[in-house]
């Protein structure tokens, strides 16, 4: 079995000025995550990515290229999950043939399925492939939210190994105690990395790593060797940042927040594509008064 890690980084991608993907700044951020956060995993072309708005093709060459440029130093998970079941099973093959890790599939989004749509969509897309499955739980994007049955149910399906869980802490909890030797979780909010270890939780699927990847090992360190009160201590700190960059000053579409604050630290990842907008003057002072 495929071992993500600990602290995996849903990393976005970076885009020149004329709103094309930057090859450069990309290798130099995938050195940055490894090297500074020190990143087990990287998420290619999940939300944070911003993979609404990626093209087939680019996500294929982002995948090619991340697996390449990462050379055996962390592992690379391909979100390639769309809520079209075919696609699904299309780009995750393909992923596959670029030597990607594993796989991060989506709730299926809009056309909200019932549990039994999700289970047989996330089941044909795993039978289609070798890869480790990560399943994505996101009800707040995508409306429809597997259940922890359903989720246990497709746990007992080999390569279905992980899911990053954004549902509340008592689901996390639930599938924690009840999933095979094995099977891990993932929270998918970084303000609930150390409650979800103490309920059962492996690791965070982060958003926040990008800033501070050192900080977050530290405290999943520290909680795990018992030291809870410095746990504590750590995730105090860091909670500011973890809420703000989804609140600047009002809710901000990821990855709107955590851009300008790699450009403010000297990594140039260019800004989002429409649908999304720039941080406003406004949300820009306070994405620096966190990074102060």
């Amino acid at each position: 079995m495929v071992d993500f890690g600990r602290l995996v980084t849903a990393m976005v991608t970076p885009f020149d000025e004329a709103g094309q993907i930057d090859w450069d700044q990309t290798a130099k951020l995938i050195d940055y995550l490894v090297e500074n956060q020190k990143s087990d995993t990287l998420v290619i072309s999940g939300t944070t990515g911003e993979s609404p708005t990626l093209s087939t093709e680019e996500k294929l060459l982002l995948f090619d290229f991340a697996v390449k440029h990462a050379a055996g130093r962390c592992k690379i998970i391909a979100g390639t999950g769309t809520n079209s079941t075919e696609a699904s099973i299309k780009m995750t093959k393909e992923a596959e043939k670029l030597g990607v890790d594993g796989a991060l599939l989506v709730v299926p989004y809009y056309n909200k399925p019932n549990q039994e749509g999700m289970f047989r969509h996330f089941e044909a897309i795993a039978t289609s492939t070798t890869l480790p499955i990560m399943l994505y739980n996101v009800p707040s994007r995508t409306v429809a939210s597997l259940s922890t049955q359903t989720i246990l149910r497709l746990a007992e399906i080999h390569n279905i190994v992980a899911v990053k869980e954004c549902a509340p802490l008592e689901q996390v909890a639930q599938i924690a105690a009840a999933a095979p030797a094995g099977f891990r979780v993932y929270s998918g909010e970084d303000a609930a990395t150390l409650p979800t270890l103490a309920v059962g939780a492996h690791g965070i699927v982060s958003v926040a790593s990008h800033i501070a990847g050192t900080e977050m090992r530290e405290m999943i360190e520290a909680y795990l060797s018992g030291e809870v009160q410095k746990a504590a201590k750590l995730h105090q700190k860091l909670l500011p940042l973890f809420k703000g960059l989804f609140e600047a000053p009002h809710p901000v579409p990821n990855p709107v927040a955590v851009k300008f604050a790699l450009n403010e630290r000297g990594l140039s990842v260019g800004s989002v594509r429409l649908p999304l907008v720039p941080a406003t003057e406004e949300e820009q002072i306070f994405i620096r008064s966190l990074l102060a």
